[in-house]
């Protein structure tokens, strides 16, 4: 598949150069490029537009909907934050679900905690493809997609979840993820409360759950302190902590860590591994702590949110 050949409304050639762009209503006014040097992969599953390049600096890109993904340079900092900050705080998070996170960065570093705690990891991603394409062209993401004690269910998460809330609370969860992508196509309702509900009714009393927001504080406030509002709504315990991402539109991606345990820390982790230097590179109990410290404008802003 050749640059010149290849149309796609994101990809346009500037000068001697094609160059990606990610332009969005969410994101008015701004756009986020990379240089092309090559299509990877292009199609339209039955849920969404996948495109899959190689870029000049940020490695191999996966872009949904006209939406970056991941990219092999920067992807750690959100899988690692998204990952370990709800897993950390928690005792002994024996049964973690993961809902989306097609491209499996929070499986592996969910495998890190198989001798700390985690006994059970069960993904629940809608398109098959998007696993099928990370496999193929992000391998150091999807390196344990098959991993023995990692379970892949191809399914709808809200079905998934709305068959686990009449459970007794030894078959829910200790973690939940929401590794989604933004709110276009099957990823648009994952940003409400009646998902939320099903979150709450999925999790342990004591359970905890990361969601990334879609959001970030320079986009649109208003829009982050509705969500906020809404998870409020549903759990008792409810945090805001932000991730640093130069692939994300304004170098900055959000994440909500809530709980329906009013008592529980979130802020702070429980375990501490930062003298496991191979562990993790971006992760830390300091980075953990000082996710959550945001700008005056903005922390005010949040803290008005249910006023």
């Amino acid at each position: 598949m050749t640059l010149v050949s290849f149309a796609h409304p994101t990809i346009s050639k500037i000068g001697d150069k094609h160059w990606f762009h990610e332009i969005n209503d969410s994101f008015p006014g701004q756009s986020f490029g990379l240089e092309v040097v090559r299509i990877l992969h292009h199609s339209q599953s039955a849920f969404q537009d996948i495109l899959v390049f190689e870029s000049a600096t940020f490695g191999n890109v996966l872009v949904l909907n006209g939406i970056v993904q991941c990219t092999e340079k920067d992807e750690f900092a959100y899988q690692e934050l998204i990952t370990h900050v709800p897993v950390m705080c928690h005792e002994k998070p024996a049964k973690v679900l993961v809902i989306g996170g097609g491209d499996c960065g929070v499986v592996r570093e969910l495998v890190k905690h198989l001798e700390d705690g985690v006994e059970e990891i069960v993904m629940v991603e809608i398109d098959r493809a998007v696993i099928d394409l990370s496999i193929k062209y992000l391998p150091n993401m999807a390196k344990f997609h098959n991993h023995p004690k990692v379970k892949i269910v191809i399914e709808d998460g809200f079905k998934f979840l709305e068959r686990l809330s009449s459970l007794e609370d030894s078959g829910k969860y200790d973690v939940i993820i929401t590794d989604s992508s933004d709110p276009e196509g099957p990823a648009q309702e994952f940003f409400d409360t009646g998902y939320y509900g099903l979150l709450k009714n999925a999790l342990k009393p004591d359970g905890i759950v990361a969601m990334q927001s879609s959001e970030n504080i320079w986009l649109n406030l208003p829009y982050l302190c509705d969500l906020l509002n809404k998870t409020s709504q549903v759990f008792s315990n409810v945090e805001y902590c932000q991730c640093y991402m130069p692939s994300y539109t304004s170098g900055q991606l959000g994440l909500v860590i809530a709980s329906p345990a009013k008592s529980r820390d979130l802020k702070n982790p429980v375990k501490n591994f930062d003298d496991r230097k191979d562990l993790f590179k971006y992760y830390n109990s300091k980075v953990h702590e000082a996710s959550f410290v945001l700008p005056t404008w903005a922390a005010n802003a949040l803290e008005k949110r249910t006023t």
